[in-house]
């Protein structure tokens, strides 16, 4: 079976184009303003338009506001919420609650103590995503800075939810990420990038190749 994929921070047409077109699953966008790859309502809305039924819109926030979801879902119909914040599974299962979408929780791993963590939002959230924590600097996002963690960590566990490995993959690192951790699902950024924030297209569907033939 192949494995599913998500692309996140998509910014442009061409580079959602490449990802329905390649196959993926989910489609992310950045509602985080100091990620080179954040995007506004209005762009993320006129973006959303281009992909296909049966593919999942996921909207990535950080630490967001209940204003700032409704500004975001006023103009872009998402189907995930993506929290990759310090939200706690009382705020996670609240915005579930009050926004009736299905809601992602990020888990940021450097160690065992993190991965354990994330049993905490089994009863919070609908899935999971497992990603590199950020390193300690001023300037470093919550994800996407193309960091890798140590796929062990999470080789052979289980969790009540589905879940997404995340964290510096490459089309080239995808199947030993694959192998050792037994991803059913990942999710790429910087890994498909020219640059950071700037897509690019060709990278994308090597990606996808790659995925579908895991």
């Amino acid at each position: 079976m192949s494995v599913v994929a998500k692309i996140c921070g998509l910014s442009s047409e061409a580079a959602v184009e490449a990802a329905v077109a390649g196959g993926a699953a989910y489609v992310g966008f950045v509602f985080y303003p100091p990620s080179p790859r954040a995007v506004t309502p209005g762009r993320a809305g006129a973006l959303c338009a281009a992909v296909s039924a049966g593919v999942q819109r996921v909207g990535m926030f950080v630490d967001a506001d209940d204003a700032a979801i409704e500004a975001v879902l006023a103009a872009a119909p998402l189907d995930i919420l993506q929290f990759h914040g310090a939200e706690t599974p009382e705020r996670v299962a609240e915005v579930k609650r009050r926004f009736g979408r299905k809601v992602m929780k990020a888990i940021s791993v450097a160690g065992l103590e993190d991965v354990a963590a994330a049993s905490r939002y089994e009863d919070a959230a609908d899935m999971l995503l497992f990603d590199a924590k950020p390193p300690r600097r001023a300037d470093a996002l919550p994800g996407g800075n193309g960091l890798v963690f140590d796929w062990q960590l999470i080789a052979g566990r289980k969790w009540r939810l589905p879940w997404m490995l995340s964290g510096g993959l490459t089309a080239a690192l995808l199947p030993e990420a694959v192998r050792i951790s037994g991803a059913k699902a990942v999710d790429v950024s910087s890994g498909v990038e020219r640059r950071p924030g700037d897509k690019d297209p060709d990278k994308i569907r090597a990606f996808l190749e790659v995925a579908r033939g895991l």
